[in-house]
């Protein structure tokens, strides 16, 4: 299990942590793992340079280097810490012993990038306990970090990303590889300082589980384990309702695409059976595209009081809905989904035209198991709360879902899902998915999750890392030009790699 958090929890749980096994132990661990990726990075006799700050992250650069010697050329160019705990004061007399190098911080970003030339970088300078801006003393090598041609590795988080927030600045070192050590910090997940971490991996460093899990779960992510973990399995006995049944309310004669996508991607996400109800006049177009799946037609000429009322005698046998994709603006439109929603007891997924229906009806949602998933576009509507200005999608995020009550999934290059409880940030994103019609194939995913017993947040953030998953397969199989059915095709194929 991977666990997310905060610069203060971790703090907290170092310092739990070392009180029984000692500081010197965990920066052995953090050095053993840290060489281990190294290794990785390039083969034996390479250069490595890594640049110590004045704390223990830079402790952890010593302990590094030092299980490196003498297979690897290492150098640590650090100045003198003034006050160094012991457990870096014994890595730095292990890295002597084992013949690292060791050199002072250089005065300019020049002589920095000349250190640099022909070696793997590594980023020891702050790690999680950085301020931002960072200091004037140390931004020149920042900089040379993140401008030169070779690969670096970050230890816990790249200097000049706040550890807590993801923001980023103007000296941030862009890492290729980030070793977070014990636990991912927020930062690492959360844009923009997700894209200057680079290849992220966490490191046991000796912290027990039960001392990580001890912390509140302020943020959490998946990993494929526990992703694997969430979904559900199909039963031997199962029936094709019994393996997840929903109701699929969507498209219109504009948009009949929508609901093709939406249902295709519920049944690729295990449905056994899926239903979908639309409009009369985009329903010989739905059938012309969906064999395997059930279109009801619905009445366009019979009042939305009528129409409303038959989606629920419908849903008498789904398991959960899925409504909104390419649903009409209109306003007859807008009141049947009001009465429905009324009257509708069983999960439900909105997205699209649904969340624009919604905008004002939010009450009728409340206490009720339901996922919205907006962009950000449509979350500036829906929040009535306007534009999400940069940095604060967490904030604008549980301010509406304290106040609504609703679970809802935030899209974007790093998709957030929150219940008031945890915000769960999802790993799994790719910009494979920035195409016309993927945000359907995801309402499709949550809505058969949601039909197979799956409460709101786990649809929610397994149907977004198994969205990223199969964008990312997609990608991979394409290289360009992915469409939305591409990733709901990949889902099965994302589950085997």
């Amino acid at each position: 299990m991977i666990y997310v958090l905060t610069p203060e929890q971790m703090r907290a749980a170092d310092a739990a942590a070392i009180a029984v096994a000692g500081e010197d132990a965990l920066m052995r661990n953090a050095g053993i793992r840290i060489a281990d990726r190294l290794r990785e990075m390039a083969p034996p006799g390479s250069r490595i340079v890594a640049f110590a700050g004045p704390g223990n992250n830079g402790g952890d650069a010593f302990a590094a280097l030092a299980e490196l010697r003498p297979e690897y050329e290492c150098t640590v160019v650090a100045n003198p810490a003034e006050h160094p705990s012991a457990a870096r004061r014994a890595a730095q007399e292990r890295a002597a012993k084992a013949g690292v190098r060791v050199q002072p911080l250089p005065s300019d970003e020049r002589e920095a990038r000349e250190l640099l030339a022909d070696a793997i970088g590594v980023d020891g300078l702050f790690g999680t306990g950085a301020r931002l801006p960072l200091p004037p003393a140390y931004r020149h090598l920042a900089r040379a970090l993140d401008g030169r041609e070779g690969p670096v590795l970050a230890i816990d988080i790249p200097s000049g990303i706040d550890a807590l927030t993801g923001a980023v600045a103007d000296d941030a070192v862009r890492a290729d590889v980030t070793i977070a050590l014990a636990a991912l910090k927020p930062g690492l997940l959360l844009e923009p300082g997700r894209q200057r971490a680079g290849d992220v991996w966490c490191a046991e460093i000796g912290i027990p589980e039960a001392t990580l899990a001890a912390q509140p779960r302020t943020y959490a992510s998946l990993d494929d384990e526990a992703f694997l973990e969430l979904l559900p399995l199909r039963r031997a006995d199962a029936d094709k309702r019994v393996a997840g049944a929903p109701l699929v309310i969507a498209g219109s004669e504009q948009f009949p695409g929508a609901a093709v996508l939406c249902a295709r991607a519920a049944a690729r996400a295990g449905a056994g059976y899926v239903t979908v109800a639309t409009s009369s006049a985009a329903a010989a177009t739905l059938r012309a595209h969906l064999v395997e799946q059930v279109v009801v037609a619905l009445d366009d000429e019979a009042t939305p009081e009528a129409v409303a009322d038959s989606l629920i005698e419908l849903s008498a046998r789904n398991g959960a809905v899925a409504l909104g994709p390419g649903l009409g603006l209109d306003e007859r439109t807008g009141e049947i989904v009001e009465r429905f929603l009324a009257k509708n007891a069983l999960p439900i997924v909105v997205d699209a035209s649904g969340l624009f229906h919604l905008s004002k009806r939010l009450e009728l949602l409340r206490g009720k198991p339901c996922v919205l998933t907006p962009h950000a576009g449509e979350f500036a509507r829906l929040s009535g709360l306007g534009t999400i200005a940069p940095g604060t999608r967490v904030e604008r995020l549980r301010e509406f879902v304290d106040r609504t009550g609703i679970t809802t999934l935030l899209k974007g290059p790093d998709t957030l899902v929150y219940d008031g409880v945890t915000v769960h940030v999802n790993a799994s994103g790719t910009s494979a998915l920035a195409t016309a019609g993927s945000g359907d194939v995801l309402t499709g995913i949550i809505g058969t999750l949601l039909a197979q017993g799956l409460s709101p947040v786990d649809a929610a953030r397994a149907g977004a890392y198994w969205h990223g998953l199969s964008g990312a397969l997609a990608a991979e199989e394409r290289h360009v030009g992915v469409v939305a059915g591409d990733i709901a095709d990949a889902l099965g194929p994302a589950l085997l790699e």
